[in-house]
């Protein structure tokens, strides 16, 4: 039933928002139209900045379109691993999570970290965070595979250039009435104290959770709640997101719907490439979509990534 309620708000939005667009069509023909017949500058560059939001607002609600997976309107949960790189790549990792956290706090998203493992030296080793909003696991599904990072290493003594490695995996939150038949006896469920911020009670009660799913080697763990028992019944909801992702595999033709191709985290498997040195370039070697505005894309710019990637998805489905 919450569901159904979530999905009508959804598709509620939808229409309002192509009404909207209607209207500023009409908005901008009419204002353009009163521009050219009046001779006036003003109104035309007022006509020209209208258009310019038209078109924006038109693209966006143009690749929305394209969200028809079965789960893309959900929450995405998402989980960073230092790859090759060491110390180096734990602050890459580190990188990422803020990127992606600055990409959240621009679409209106909120991003809450369930569990996290710090690096030995600095950094983060790996960390699980949540991000909810409309279609999150939509566009965030884009995001999964490898990413590469060049620069200037400010961890070497000598200033030489390093190159390191994290990988990105996003699969879908599952509803509350999602139910999935699970082996408590295929079960592994180990308590452990909180780690960070968190005050006296987290830090000093077992209240974090790992479960492994042993037939299969899943593991999945959350730490952000107070309470053992809320800990629980999310890693449960991710264990069941992970276990479904596998299942699925099974059917090829599903495969790309929630999670692509699974590889190593070095050398010639990255999806996108961010440059620092010996020159500035971000670059998806999916779509070979690219931009210099390095800094613009840490800082949480990355929809033109996202978005091409989308169309470029639905161009082979459709050639298929």
């Amino acid at each position: 039933m919450q569901k159904i309620a979530q999905q009508i708000k959804h598709l509620k939005n939808k229409v309002d928002r192509f009404e909207r667009l209607m209207k500023d069509y009409d908005d901008v023909v009419t204002l353009a139209q009163l521009g050219i017949e009046e001779q006036e500058p003003e109104i035309i560059g007022e006509a020209e900045q209208l258009a310019a939001a038209f078109r924006k607002s038109y693209e966006s609600l143009r690749i929305e379109t394209l969200l028809s997976g079965e789960y893309d309107s959900n929450n995405a949960i998402v989980t960073l691993h230092s790859g090759a790189g060491g110390t180096e790549a734990c602050d890459w990792v580190s990188m990422l999570f803020r990127m992606y956290s600055k990409w959240a706090e621009k679409n209106g998203c909120d991003l809450t970290v369930l569990d996290t493992l710090a690096g030995e030296e600095a950094g983060i080793k790996s960390i699980t965070f949540k991000i909810d909003g409309v279609n999150a696991y939509g566009y965030m599904k884009c995001e999964k595979g490898v990413h590469r990072l060049v620069r200037i290493s400010p961890f070497d003594a000598s200033g030489r250039r390093h190159t390191s490695f994290a990988s990105c995996d996003v699969m879908p939150e599952l509803p509350d009435d999602f139910k999935m038949e699970i082996d408590p006896d295929e079960l592994r469920v180990d308590t452990y104290h909180s780690s960070g911020a968190g005050g006296q009670h987290v830090n000093k009660t077992e209240s974090a959770i790992r479960i492994t799913h042993v037939p299969t080697g899943v593991v999945v763990a959350c730490q952000n709640e107070r309470s053992q028992f809320k800990n629980r019944d999310m890693a449960m909801k991710m264990l069941m997101a992970k276990l479904l992702e596998l299942r699925q595999q099974e059917q090829m033709e599903k495969i790309q719907g929630i999670r692509g191709e699974i590889k190593d985290i070095a050398w010639g498997s990255q999806i996108r490439s961010y440059v620092f040195h010996p020159y500035s370039l971000a670059k998806d070697h999916r779509t070979n979509e690219e931009t210099g505005n390095i800094q613009s894309v840490m800082d949480g710019n990355i929809d033109m990534f996202i978005n091409k990637y989308l169309v470029m998805s639905m161009s082979r489905r459709s050639e298929s």
